[in-house]
């Protein structure tokens, strides 16, 4: 695989090279005397191969750095100069690959030098302190070497964890963003869809009333017309907002548990026929979480029974026990309303996810006895 080496590779490869070739000049100048004499071309064959050497070092140390630096073990046997070479080349063995690779090739660098002076007529003395010196130079090598790629090592896991940090931190602000479009989807239908409703069911009872002027039957059907789609309109933006994934309750101030009779008041006036049955004989147990979670299910419950049953009997109990019982029970018309307000299909959806926060249960559906009913069990 080709590596493309920056300005900055280049200067390393450039300083390593420079290293090898004056460590190569220096052990040539002190080999001299071992030159035969009246050789005429030992020496500037020595070079010409110390040359070769460095330019095999500068070119292709990173990609082959094995391969190069047992190449250079082989041809310091031959050239004083490749010796610098060959030092150069185990430290970028050390450098570029792990311990297991760069630690044998260091070692057969040192055998090599070990043949050499076994073979060569040198004393006891001689011997041991050649084998001695070059292993401490290797060792030195191979040492820096690993000191080099254990910080680089450091520096690119540094630098992961930065980009991990980061990624992490957009995720979480991407998170954020999904769970505030979440409760603004949330609190747009629970709230929006009541006021609207309530706003088409009167509208439409002045349209429809027999003693109307025209005029006035004119402008409430204009105010239905309005409204229906006001909720057209509701649906398409909660479709564009609304995520799967579950988001958190809204930090603003929200209804309690107390507020549920002016709700039903509320409907009341609006025409609606809904009868509260309530039971809640300690109030206080009732956290506020929960009892805004309430209303937003009796809330809903009402809004349905306006949209899917107009003028129908709606029943609302609350029954404050162990847990708090909710339950709203409407009859269902025999065929089709005649106006039919439109839905997000988002409500009963954000109700499961409502009493999951709160670790509850929701039941609804048709009963046996023509009705709908609507109930929710959350822990106190």
């Amino acid at each position: 695989m080709h590596l493309r080496r920056s300005s900055r590779d280049w200067l390393g490869d450039l300083a390593v090279t420079a290293g090898a070739v004056l460590l190569g000049v220096f052990m040539l100048l002190a080999s001299l005397n071992d030159f035969p004499e009246g050789s005429k071309t030992a020496i500037p064959r020595d070079v010409a191969t110390g040359v070769v050497s460095w330019i095999v070092m500068l070119l292709w140390r990173r990609r082959y750095p094995v391969a190069v630096a047992l190449l250079m073990i082989v041809l310091q046997l031959t050239a004083a100069t490749v010796l610098g070479t060959a030092a150069a080349a185990v430290f970028s063995v050390a450098m570029l690959r792990p311990w297991r690779t760069s630690i044998p090739v260091a070692g057969t660098a040192v055998l090599v030098f070990v043949g050499l002076f076994w073979l060569a007529p040198l004393s006891e003395r001689e011997f041991r302190e050649g084998v001695v010196s070059f292993g401490l130079l290797y060792a030195v090598l191979v040492s820096s070497g690993m000191l080099v790629r254990s910080r680089r090592q450091l520096i690119a896991s540094l630098k992961e964890r930065a980009r991990a940090a980061e990624t992490e931190q957009r995720l979480r602000v991407e998170e954020a963003r999904l769970l505030e479009r979440e409760r603004i989807a949330r609190e747009m239908h629970d709230v929006l869809a009541h006021r609207i409703s309530l706003l088409a069911v009167h509208a439409g009872a002045l349209e429809f009333r027999p003693d109307t002027p025209a005029d006035q039957r004119e402008a409430a059907g204009v105010i239905r017309q309005s409204a229906y789609e006001a909720m057209e309109d509701l649906r398409e933006v909660i479709g564009v907002l609304r995520d799967d994934t579950p988001g958190t309750d809204p930090e603003r101030p929200q209804p309690t548990l107390a507020d549920v009779p002016g709700l039903v008041r509320e409907s009341r006036r609006a025409g609606g026929r809904v009868t509260l049955d309530e039971h809640v004989p300690e109030p206080g147990r009732v956290p506020s979480r929960v009892g805004r979670h309430a209303y937003r299910i009796v809330q809903e419950g009402l809004t349905n029974a306006r949209k899917h049953a107009p003028g129908a009997d709606v029943r609302v109990r609350l029954d404050a026990g162990t847990d708090l019982d909710i339950e709203i029970v409407n009859a269902l018309p025999p065929g089709p309303p005649a106006l039919t307000m439109p839905g997000a299909g988002a409500g009963l959806v954000g109700l499961s996810e409502r009493v999951a926060l709160l670790g509850g249960t929701l039941e609804h559906g048709r009963t046996g006895d023509g009705r709908f009913r609507l109930r929710a069990r959350l822990p106190l």
